[in-house]
């Protein structure tokens, strides 16, 4: 009941009054009333315990109004010490030497310091918390004290505010009266307010304009100094067509007296005046060029113009106009005089040299016809002399050769060998005359094509070996792989002839190395000595006729013609030829020969993807050969196309192989001739089932017959690898050889 009787929202020392109030009604009705079955007592005892619940209410109330206390103690405090900082805060923003102020985040003016609105007096009575921004914007655009941009109104100037006021940092000038500037700066703070600082820079504005005026001031004084050192005569005009700028040198080249130059002076009335004494030249006249002037487009538009004038006095200008940024042109006369004068004076005298040139090449030309008839002459004569001398000099060989041995004794035997030596050296030198003959003619008939390289190095290697092991020396000439080049054969087997050859004879020890390198599209043959080197001096003369280093008294040793055949069979074909020497160490010629774009086999190692290798894996071939060097050679192309070799040099070598490792090969590949035993068919015969393939350089007809009727496949030599291989695929395959 008591808690219906006291109201929670009244003081804690109402609520006090009440309850005493209702504890002394309460004493007071129990005192007065009667009860005889015991209602007293019981009253009694309600009075005692709501007296105990009014005292505990009572004690609780007194904590309450005892932490209410401390709680307004706190907040007095916590007041004072905001009042603190706020003040803090204002003398802080007051100390600042710029007009500040301070936008809450709902542009509502928050607070601002003495300065700022210091330039307009009529709107700092207004400055008040609680003022919007855009009111505090809409005061600004109608202070007396703002100066508005040309043709802006107040609403359009606190349009354009508002508008910048979007952005989360404005810098930018207001022009104030009396040739006054603030710069106000506006930035926003992290709970979007908006923080405004206002900077006077009058003083900053004045001085860079001073600054600039002074500037200007220098840059006009240097442009009349640059102006007046100019060699040119310069005028420059406004976008109006006025004269805004001039010097000296004008005024003496178009013969006008400079007391008529002055600023402002209308570029038709200057124009009017100089046509008077000037002829113009290169199609341009009086009315074309003031239209140019009087243009209105600008630089942009306006094209250059470039032409000639002529004076009274007999100069002669160049005239250069062109516009310049804001619609203004400048002129150039560049005194061409005596630079015209010249070129008149050269072309007079390049009609006379050009007669005297025609003159001259004329009688040149008579002199190189007849020149080309006397050497056309002497070229038919040697090749006639050297094609008749041919003759009786083979038919001497021939009697030579017809007389037996045992017909003479060994002193006559030996004049007869010197002879013989004698008549090869005749023979080799009227040879290389009849080639350098037909080279310097220009009749050497080329017959360009596909050439096996190793086709015709292989031959060389053995017409050279017997010549270099008599001299004790090495030669090795190294497989290029079946590389074919684009070259006439006929001339490029004489050039390897004759470097080999070259290289055999002028090398004392060691050995001679040919061999090919791959060099994009071309292939460079190499032929390489450990002779005795050529000097850098010596190494053009060395290509001369008849000439010859260290050269010996016998002709036998030639006569120096063989590297003049090889230069000039090489300009014939367009192959590049160079050489590299060290004196002491050696010499290496090279020849560059295109490549024909196709090989007759292809390297070693062939992918099986394209079918090289297609049932050749795993497969047991047997090579004969007594030759080791083609043996190996050939092995290794075997293996290259996945299959398994082994080579033995004899047909009795062969069968004891076979017989050790108890099997039989796939296939057989077998020289013809094999020494002093059986023969390769001989061989391959006696291997009932398997197919086999006889290799040789034999093209007669009986050995091909042979093989015919014994079943065995023949191939001559030097082999084609692209036939071998297909003849192996072909023994391997389904239905095959071996099938």
């Amino acid at each position: 009941m008591s808690h219906a009787l006291i109201n929670p929202a009244d003081p804690p020392d109402r609520q006090r009054e009440k309850l005493l109030q209702i504890v002394e009604v309460l004493m007071r009705r129990v005192e007065q009333g009667t009860d005889d079955g015991g209602a007293a007592y019981t009253q009694f005892q309600r009075a005692a315990l709501l007296e105990d619940e009014v005292r505990e209410r009572t004690r609780d109330l007194e904590h309450a109004l005892d932490l209410l206390n401390t709680s307004n103690a706190r907040l007095a405090e916590a007041n004072r010490d905001l009042e603190a900082a706020r003040q803090n805060l204002s003398d802080a923003i007051e100390t600042v030497q710029e007009g500040f102020a301070l936008f809450d985040a709902g542009d509502v003016l928050v607070m601002h310091n003495s300065r700022f609105g210091m330039h307009m007096q009529d709107v700092r009575a207004a400055l008040r918390p609680g003022l919007s921004f855009a009111d505090y914007v809409g005061l600004v655009s109608r202070s007396r004290f703002l100066e508005l941009p040309p043709g802006e109104t107040a609403a359009d100037w606190a349009i354009r505010r508002l508008r910048r006021h979007k952005d989360r940092h404005v810098i930018f000038n207001v022009r104030m009266i009396w040739d006054r500037w603030v710069q106000v700066s506006e930035h926003r703070t992290p709970n979007g307010g908006t923080v405004i600082l206002q900077t006077d820079v009058t003083d900053i504005i004045r001085n860079e304009r001073e600054e600039r005026g002074r500037l200007l001031d220098d840059q006009a004084r240097l442009a009349r100094a640059t102006l007046e050192h100019l060699d040119q005569g310069i005028c420059i005009f406004d976008a109006a067509g006025q004269l805004i700028g001039w010097n000296r040198r004008l005024g003496l080249l178009l013969e006008i007296p400079l007391f008529r130059f002055r600023i402002g002076l209308d570029f038709g009335a200057l124009l009017e005046r100089a046509a008077e004494t000037l002829t113009f030249a290169d199609g341009m006249t009086v009315d074309r060029l003031d239209g140019w002037a009087r243009r209105a487009e600008g630089a942009a538009t306006r094209e250059p113009l470039r032409f000639e004038v002529r004076t009274e006095a007999g100069l002669v200008l160049s005239v250069f106009a062109e516009g310049m940024p804001g619609g203004g042109f400048v002129m150039s006369f560049s005194d061409v005089t005596t630079e015209r004068a010249a070129i008149a004076a050269l072309s007079r005298a390049n009609e006379t040299l050009e007669a005297r040139v025609t003159e001259r090449t004329l009688e040149l030309e008579d002199a190189l016809a007849h020149a080309e008839r006397a050497n056309a002459s002497r070229s038919r004569f040697v090749a006639a002399a050297s094609h008749d001398l041919l003759q009786p000099l083979s038919a001497a060989k021939l009697f030579i050769a017809a007389v037996g041995e045992d017909a003479i004794d060994p002193r006559a035997r030996d004049t007869l060998l010197k002879a013989q030596n004698a008549l090869d050296s005749v023979e080799s030198i009227l040879g290389a005359l009849l080639d350098i003959s037909k080279l310097e003619s220009g009749k050497a008939a080329l017959a360009v094509g596909p050439v096996d390289l190793d086709r015709m190095l292989t031959p060389l290697r053995d017409e050279f070996t017997a010549l270099a092991a008599a001299r004790g020396l090495r030669l090795v000439v190294r497989p290029t792989g079946g590389a074919i080049v684009e070259s006439d054969a006929a001339y490029l087997r004489r050039i390897l002839q004759n470097l080999i050859a070259n290289a055999v004879r002028y090398t004392d020890r060691g050995g001679v190395v040919v061999g090919a390198r791959r060099r994009g599209g071309a292939l460079r043959i190499e032929v390489w000595d450990s002779g005795p080197g050529i000097a850098e001096a010596d190494q053009q003369d060395i290509f001369r006729e008849f000439h010859r280093l260290n050269a010996r008294a016998s002709a036998s040793e030639g006569m120096g013609l063989g590297l003049t055949i090889v230069e000039r069979a090489c300009g014939l074909l367009g192959h590049p030829l160079d050489l590299s020497s060290v004196p002491g160490r050696g010499t290496c010629f090279r020849v560059t020969v295109p490549l024909a774009g196709t090989r007759r086999a292809p390297a070693p190692s062939v992918p099986q993807t394209d079918g090289a290798g297609q049932g050749l894996a795993g497969r047991i071939v047997l090579l004969v050969e007594n030759d080791p060097d083609l043996r190996r050679a050939l092995g290794l192309v075997l293996e290259g196309w996945g299959a398994e070799v082994i080579e033995a040099d004899t047909a009795d070598a062969a069968d004891a192989l076979l017989s050790e490792l108890g099997i039989l090969p796939d296939a057989v590949i077998a020289d013809q001739q094999l020494g002093d035993g059986p023969r390769g068919l001989d061989f391959a015969a006696g291997l009932t089932g398997v197919p086999a393939l006889i290799i040789s350089a034999d093209r007669g007809e009986g050995l091909a017959v042979a093989c015919a009727r014994a079943g065995v496949g023949l191939m001559a030599k030097p082999l084609d690898l692209r036939a071998l291989r297909d003849w192996l695929v072909l023994a391997f395959g389904p239905g095959g050889i071996a099938g």
